[in-house]
């Protein structure tokens, strides 16, 4: 090749790369670059054990695989013979006899051990996990496991100190999900799903949704305040058994919209939430009354539609574990079925089948990508949501990123930058006279009235419940880890207040009202005027 023809081809290169290093996006395309690595002799012996324990199989978490759906998918799954399955279970003794009835096959499920109301047993899972599986990575975890305590007028508290209907269904699947992130983000076709619920979206006409007590978190003040015994509720008002496990479905599928939209570029993992239809035959309702246990489902199946049979709602949580259709990330999967007009006869003639959204029938290619309520997609409250779960948790999540540039000159000054910015916004924030970013006291008032009357009705409600309706199931009275504490015991509500200075901050444990509780948590600098707005607040503020 001539000199100008080389020169010609180089200065064409020098034009492309010049192109797209002026678009706005200049180095998307250098973000997944990644140094050459070299294979060692101990991966290829981690190679060759993997191959020898799992083959070419999937790897699949699923908590809750003793009873119900879970059961009833991990069944699916197993006769597939592509996927290796890990029952998650708190009961190893009913799990091994469900493997033995179902006819497990033992070299493709795996029984282990985890109790949801233990963010330590979590923590063990986990650890427990890593050892069985070595260096093959989990391709699904299905968050399925779940409780439900609608009958109950007071909370019960898991090892932890939180209601156990929102630590077994969301809090623990929260933090199980941080654990496994990282090593998930490692599979070429990671996918973690979600079970939501109808209840928990309220736009779905015939659902649960709109039937009081509605799924509803106003501004999450139980969650913010640390939601420990005796705080029973994410927005911090009292219990409601039927609320707590709407609330529960509810962040479930916010916390799918969140993943999708912090790690789904970065890891490739597909988040997604699923509502398989009302499984009214359910072990789900065992903490409810015998006679609610037998009506429910005839209800559900000829008036309302809204019935799935067990096998059923496997088969389609089954089908967003395997279906390539169900790769898609950011995801609200249900199937047809449902409330529909005209039920009557035809609703007989099927059995209760009928085409629509969210009940039986319709098959596998009834699957859509349903609509999410306002509530679900609330960006703010989600963001709150994930923020304080993740302090209640001690969760710890890879920090999200975008496509930056390598380039290190630019590195260099943007640290100068944030440096220089850092320090002037720190001379802004110096107690001055109108500055009141620092303080962020919640007002506390309550309407005596309402509250007179609710508490007068509430008391009538239960006395014809206890007289008409029956006594309560065994199961739905024990099983509380804890007592409930009085709020003079109770953990206190933690206020952070920014204060001047370079990133200091107080802590305020609402109720110590002893302002040198404070002093020690102060700059020096900050001590006096910091002392002075402390002490106005206290005696201006019932805390």
């Amino acid at each position: 090749m001539s000199f100008p023809s080389k020169l010609s081809h180089t200065v064409l290169l020098l034009t492309f790369f010049l192109a797209l290093l002026t678009q706005s996006n200049s180095y998307e395309f250098m973000s997944n670059w990644k140094l050459p690595t070299m294979i060692t002799p101990k991966d290829i012996a981690t190679d060759m054990e993997v191959k020898k324990r799992f083959g070419d199989k999937k790897l699949v978490v699923i908590t809750g695989t003793s009873s119900g759906m879970g059961r009833k998918c991990a069944r699916a799954l197993l006769l597939t013979g592509e996927y290796h399955v890990i029952g998650a279970v708190r009961d190893m003794d009913k799990m091994e006899a469900i493997m033995e009835l179902d006819s497990y096959d033992p070299s493709l499920f795996t029984p282990m051990h985890l109790e949801l109301n233990s963010f330590k047993s979590v923590h063990s899972f986990c650890e427990n996990l890593d050892k069985f599986k070595g260096g093959k990575h989990v391709d699904r975890l299905i968050c399925n496991a779940g409780i439900y305590q609608p009958s109950l007028d007071h909370a019960k508290w898991s090892e932890d100190g939180h209601e156990q209907t929102m630590q077994t269904n969301f809090l623990s699947h929260f933090l199980l999900i941080s654990k496994l992130l990282p090593d998930m983000s490692e599979s070429e076709d990671a996918r973690v799903v979600t079970v939501g619920s109808v209840t928990g979206n309220d736009n779905t006409v015939g659902g649960g949704g709109g039937v009081y007590p509605v799924a509803d978190l106003k501004q999450l003040d139980g969650l913010k305040a640390g939601f420990q015994n005796p705080i029973s509720m994410l927005d911090g008002y009292n219990f409601i058994g039927a609320k707590a496990y709407k609330d529960s479905k509810l962040v479930l599928m916010m916390t799918a919209n969140m993943l999708h939209d912090r790690y789904h570029k970065q890891t490739g993992i597909s988040f997604s939430s699923i509502y398989p239809g009302c499984i009214a035959e359910s072990p789900l309702f065992r903490e409810k009354r015998p006679w609610f246990r037998k009506y429910f489902p005839v209800f559900m199946k000829f008036v309302t539609g809204g019935f799935v049979g067990e096998e059923e709602a496997g088969q389609r949580l089954f089908q967003v574990i395997h279906d390539p259709r169900c790769s898609k990330s950011g995801v609200y999967w249900s199937w047809n079925g449902g409330p529909r007009e005209g039920r009557g006869a035809e609703a007989l003639e099927k059995g209760g089948q009928i085409i629509g959204a969210g009940g039986s029938g319709g098959g596998w290619d009834s699957i859509f990508e349903n609509e999410q309520s306002d509530k679900v997609k609330d960006i703010e409250t989600t963001f709150n949501l994930f923020k304080f779960a993740t302090q209640v948790t001690g969760a710890e999540w890879p920090e999200p990123h975008v496509a930056k540039s390598p380039c290190p000159t630019l590195k260099v000054v943007g640290l100068v930058t944030a440096a220089i910015n850092a320090k002037e916004e720190a001379k802004r924030m110096k107690p001055e006279p109108g500055m009141v970013g620092a303080i962020d006291l919640k007002a506390k008032a309550a309407n005596n009235f309402d509250f007179i009357t609710q508490s007068t009705v509430v008391k009538v409600v239960k006395a014809v419940q206890d007289r008409f309706l029956g006594e309560l199931p065994e199961d739905a009275i024990q099983g509380s880890f804890q007592e409930e504490k009085k709020v003079s015991e109770a953990p206190l509500e933690h206020i952070e207040h920014k204060v001047a200075g370079e990133g200091s901050h107080v802590e305020i444990l609402a109720g110590h009202h002893d302002v040198a509780d404070v002093h020690a948590k102060v700059g020096k600098e900050d001590t006096q005027p910091m002392r002075e707005r402390l002490s106005a607040m206290f005696e201006k503020t019932e805390l």
